[in-house]
């Protein structure tokens, strides 16, 4: 009997050893990869860049590469992007696109809300058109145009 009670006694101790084991583990590399991990900016949790530094775009869009193109000079740089996702709501991709763009020192020049909306931004070198269009089927699409300025003629 007595021989049964310190068997128990010491699988207890085997398996609280094992437990106690695990869990200073898990913690230690839990802290390593924390320290690890790289600092990351404000708003990459919301977003991601595309071929243009200074156009955010929400993560949850997908990126249509086959639909997609740019052009690059050693002057500037143009292009088209195009997103789509389902079932996303138009008016925070709008709030999204304003104060994105704003912080990336985009103007806002104008915007026009119907069956398609139409956000004109503009820099001192470069203009940027982004139109999102809700689709019958339910996908939302943005194109994201974005071109050189004009140079005025005299």
């Amino acid at each position: 009997m007595r021989q049964a009670i310190s068997e128990r006694k010491a699988v207890y101790f085997f398996f609280a050893l094992l437990l106690i084991s695990l869990v200073f583990a898990g913690c230690r590399s839990t802290i390593g990869e924390r320290k690890e991990e790289p600092v990351k900016r404000e708003g990459e949790t919301t977003g991601k860049y595309y071929h243009f530094e200074d156009i955010r775009v929400p993560k949850e869009l997908n990126y249509q590469q086959k639909k997609s193109f740019i052009y690059e000079t050693p002057r500037f740089k143009t292009g088209v992007l195009l997103f789509t996702k389902w079932r996303l709501d138009v008016d925070s991709l709008i709030d999204f696109f304003n104060y994105h763009m704003e912080r990336d020192n985009w103007k806002l020049v104008n915007s026009f809300k119907g069956k398609e909306s139409i956000l004109n931004f503009s820099k001192p070198d470069k203009t940027c058109t982004i139109k999102i269009t809700e689709e019958w089927y339910g996908t939302t699409e943005v194109e994201i145009r974005v071109g050189p300025l004009g140079e005025k003629k005299m």
